[in-house]
């Protein structure tokens, strides 16, 4: 518990860590505002009322939790990279080794920590996205009395569990590249690639792709067929959402005793 608690006290004085949640909050605000600014000119499109489908209540919410969990997944994993590599680069794991830590139990503590932060996160961005479709909805002239409508909120603590359970496996993932690199940049620059690849890849390779690390977290949250089409992507193929839960239980797991192998065995000397 001790440890758990440092590792927190000093992922909160991070900038990474607020610049994470900072920008990600930010591109989910341009959005859906932009989104409700040019709601009139969207609705005349081709599919623009699924566009509006966005910012409408109820679907909003599921919607926002996917947004979340899709680009938020991209900005955990190059966080939990960052935070990795700087353990090599900065010192402080062979810091920690001096004074008598466990190697293994100190790089699983220092993950469970931006576990924890990234569940944070993920409520504060959802919390802020209900406001800013809000406001992106007045904007457009959409309805929001849907915005009380209680009968979506049911499964809602699962969906979050189910984000959460998504967001810390790629997250895990790209702490493990970047302790396998010990490299910050390295851990960065392969998460990111991870992510674009796999998107790429899922147009040409859906069947395979679906498992990949991104793919399986975001098949976690069942979507609904009438709002797919505005969630940008989410007409790939995917995982049944229960199925997604062992993959991505199966990603968690192999990374992170990847991670632990690899730090027992490594030489941090010097």
């Amino acid at each position: 518990m001790r440890l758990l608690v440092s590792t927190l006290g000093k992922l909160r004085s991070r900038l990474a860590t607020w610049l994470t949640i900072g920008l990600l909050i930010l591109l989910m605000a341009l959005i859906y505002l932009a989104v409700g600014a040019t709601a009139k000119d969207t609705a005349t499109r081709p599919n623009g009322q699924a566009v509006l489908l966005l910012i409408t209540f109820p679907g909003a919410y599921a919607l926002i939790l996917g947004f979340v969990l899709g680009l938020g997944g991209l900005f955990v994993m190059a966080y939990a990279a960052a935070i990795a590599g700087s353990e090599w680069t900065w010192g402080t794991l062979k810091t920690a080794v001096a004074r008598g830590e466990s190697r293994s139990r100190y790089m699983m503590t220092t993950y469970l920590g931006i576990a924890l932060v990234a569940g944070v996160g993920m409520l504060v961005a959802f919390a802020v996205g209900v406001l800013v479709t809000f406001l992106a909805a007045k904007l457009a002239g959409v309805s929001t009395d849907g915005i009380t409508d209680t009968s979506i909120f049911g499964n809602l603590p699962e969906q979050f569990l189910r984000g959460w359970y998504g967001l810390v496996e790629v997250g895990a993932v790209g702490f493990t590249v970047a302790t396998l690199a010990r490299s910050q940049l390295a851990g960065v620059g392969a998460g990111i690639g991870i992510y674009f690849a796999g998107s790429f890849a899922g147009l040409f390779l859906p069947d395979v792709v679906k498992y990949l690390p991104f793919a399986a977290a975001n098949s976690l949250i069942a979507v609904d067929s009438s709002t797919a089409g505005a969630s940008g992507g989410q007409t790939l193929a995917r995982l049944d959402p229960n199925m997604a839960l062992l993959v991505v239980g199966l990603w968690l797991v192999g990374s992170l005793a990847v991670t632990a192998l690899f730090t027992e065995r490594a030489e941090i000397s010097g």
